[in-house]
């Protein structure tokens, strides 16, 4: 495997994101386990669109570790998407616990 030092980034985000997704799915089956709710349903949906931009950030990590040509671009995008993904759970969380909706 080809290692680039510009892509140190993508070897955490790459693990992280793949276990964030599991996360999302985790919780997705949690809810859809409980009585149907409009807290329930934007738990539902705010956790699948979280689930694909950690899925993408998993994605486009990987593009950058794999690909021979400078991938900075790759890995700010998966870096980024990261970041949103991880604040999006965490306002989706508060909304959960204290049920905001």
């Amino acid at each position: 495997m080809k290692h680039n030092d510009n892509n140190d980034l993508s070897l955490h985000i790459l693990p992280n994101s793949a276990t964030m997704v599991g996360v999302c799915i985790m919780v997705i089956s949690i809810v859809k386990g409980q009585p149907t709710d409009m807290v329930g349903y934007v738990i539902d949906k705010a956790l699948a669109i979280d689930s694909l931009l950690f899925t993408i950030s998993a994605l486009l990590s990987f593009l950058s570790i794999r690909l021979e040509r400078s991938t900075i671009g790759l890995e700010r995008w998966a870096e980024v998407l990261f970041i949103i993904g991880l604040v999006s759970m965490t306002v989706i969380a508060l909304i959960f616990s204290f049920e905001i909706v």
